[in-house]
């Protein structure tokens, strides 16, 4: 199911996507990069990671990818990968296919391409329409690109590990417009450490399976059924909110209103969740805080209320100064002379 038809039958529309226009800068901006068999990004690519191996020949070998389905997508962009490793050159894969097992589920990917160097490395390149200014992009757009890169890092593995003399790199090409031109440029991102993170949080999955087993009997998600039947069957998955969500889920606003609704403090996000402890509940923070619940030798309880003691000492300590401006602007006004203008 769809989750943005399922958003819009409960009522919550994710009002946001990509406006056509920036949608349209970027394939612009992709098919500059790309053209004439992808020479200008090879020659990015060969600047920034060619190592020891020969430069690229202007007729480097780009295989054609197409297939039947993502699933014989896959099988197609596996065996260009490994045909390539064999042959020993420099290759260039426009759009592969690739598959990545997602809590006992494959989920199928396609990265802006992949390149395979003579020496048998296989480097992820990622193409995306945010400038570098004086080489330096947005740290947080950065981010989000060595995420999604990580991603096609772990499924390119799967298939490296049975390719004889494969090894995916760890640093991607990260290639974007240079300053305010339409010129590209390139820079090097390590995705080790996103790398880690994504494959921890991949094994903590739980499989569909067993999420399917622990609904109750007759669930559906159609979203045809009625409101109030199709709002159990989303609330017997329970969800993991956070603000974040809002950039990636049709679902995040519907999410969003539960938590809400909840008083749950993982609406303020991730990091103030890990520091509330026990605490889960803003009601709860607000009431700890104010010393009518909680433990006064839990840390985070005491932490709560010297910072509300700050806060309380603050506000007083800022009234009392408007209160004697006040006073002082009346006695200044008191003496002036009769008729005379007091300036406020």
């Amino acid at each position: 199911m769809d989750k943005g038809v399922l958003a819009t039958a409960l009522g919550s529309p994710a009002p946001f996507g990509q406006s056509q226009f920036a949608f349209m800068r970027g394939n612009a901006f992709e098919a500059k990069v790309k053209a004439d068999g992808g020479a200008e990004l090879l020659r990015l690519l060969y600047e920034r990671l060619g190592g020891t191996s020969p430069a690229p020949s202007p007729d480097v070998a780009t295989p054609d990818l197409s297939a039947a389905g993502p699933e014989g997508r896959a099988a197609r962009t596996a065996l260009a990968l490994r045909e390539a490793t064999a042959a020993g050159g420099w290759t260039l894969l426009d759009h592969p296919m690739l598959a990545l097992e997602v809590a006992g589920s494959p989920a199928y990917l396609e990265p802006d391409a992949v390149v395979v160097h003579p020496d048998g490395r296989w480097t992820v390149v990622e193409i995306k329409s945010f400038p570098m200014i004086d080489a330096s992009a947005d740290a947080s757009k950065v981010g989000a690109a060595a995420r999604q890169a990580a991603v096609y890092v772990l499924a390119l593995e799967r298939v490296a590990a049975v390719t004889e003399g494969a090894e995916v790199g760890q640093r991607v090409l990260l290639v974007c417009p240079k300053d305010f031109s339409n010129l590209p440029t390139a820079s090097v991102v390590d995705v080790r450490k996103q790398r880690a993170v994504t494959r921890r949080q991949l094994t903590r999955l739980t499989r569909i399976e067993d999420i399917a087993a622990d609904l109750p009997e007759g669930t559906t998600f159609d979203p045809a059924c009625p409101s109030e039947e199709l709002d159990a069957a989303v609330a017997a998955v329970p969800p993991a909110y956070a603000p974040e969500c809002l950039a990636a889920c049709e679902l995040a606003f519907h999410c969003r209103a539960k938590s809400r609704a909840e008083g749950a403090v993982e609406t303020l996000g991730r990091s103030v969740r890990g520091e509330l402890g026990g605490l889960t509940t803003v009601a709860g923070v607000l009431a700890a805080a104010a010393g009518k619940e909680g433990d006064p030798a839990d840390p985070t309880v005491a932490a709560l209320r010297r910072a509300a003691a700050l806060r309380a000492e603050a506000l007083e300590s800022a009234a009392a100064l408007r209160a004697g401006a006040r006073e002082a602007g009346s006695v200044q006004g008191a003496g002036a002379p009769e008729g005379a203008a007091t300036c406020r």
